[in-house]
């Protein structure tokens, strides 16, 4: 497995956990807002490997939120979709024409319930979701028959560190961390829920109850649903 970071200490962590594991890992620093390190890293992982990669991981992402659209930093616009939009796009670009060649294969990208849950205060970062969703499956209808799957993730809370983000704001912080340790799952339970769907060729992952009624709601009645999440935004005002 080949770890990508921008920051080397934890691509190397990652690592160690890779070979904990029984496998085998490389570590590479690497920006993903950067076209050309994800080139570079696309050409290292195959020299690696001796072959294309076999699954591409689009997982790279960073948290904003708790401003209103017009209240938002235009620093944390740039930085939400450059990360979480242009990351994946550059992943997309550079490594699917491989898989494409190699007639096999996956691509994940991550998303989130937020790319079409649209909650309030959230602007940037649902944007850059909603677009993670769109492209994915853009690519899906692109590359069927190839042999290549393409699966989008789009979670609720997860246990991570997503929310350790200065670009957050302080109450919206602490929101986001309780309903993680209430409501949210393991990575590793998602993380297998998600390499399965890729293995059967399913597009969508919602891989917790929460996320599901989200999208069901939705679909079935968008404008109660956007009516809904206005009347929970006046209440918390």
């Amino acid at each position: 497995m080949v770890c990508a970071d921008i920051d080397p200490v934890r691509a190397k962590e990652t690592v160690g956990l890779v070979v904990q594991a029984g496998g085998e890992g490389l570590d590479i620093a690497c920006d993903v807002t950067d076209e050309e390190q994800v080139r570079e890293l696309a050409d290292s992982a195959e020299k690696w490997f001796g072959a294309a990669a076999s699954l591409v991981i689009n997982n790279a992402g960073i948290g904003i939120g708790g401003n209103v659209i017009g209240a938002t930093p235009k620093r944390d616009w740039e930085a939400t979709l450059s990360v979480n939009l242009w990351g994946v796009i550059y992943g997309c670009e550079i490594f699917v024409p491989r898989l494409r060649a190699k007639g096999s294969g996956g691509i994940i990208n991550v998303a989130s319930a937020a790319s079409f849950g649209a909650a309030p205060r959230m602007g940037a970062y649902n944007v850059s979701k909603a677009g993670v969703l769109s492209l994915s499956e853009t690519l899906a209808a692109e590359l069927s028959g190839t042999g290549v799957a393409v699966t989008v993730l789009c979670p609720t809370f997860v246990k991570t560190n997503i929310v350790d983000n200065p670009g957050i704001e302080e109450s919206a912080a602490k929101l986001a961390t309780n309903l993680m340790k209430w409501t949210g799952v393991s990575a590793e339970s998602v993380a297998r829920k998600t390499l399965d769907a890729n293995d059967r060729g399913q597009l969508h992952v919602l891989p917790q109850v929460d996320a599901k009624i989200l999208w069901l709601f939705k679909r079935a009645v968008p404008a109660t649903y956007t009516r809904a999440l206005g009347l929970v935004e006046r209440i918390a005002r």
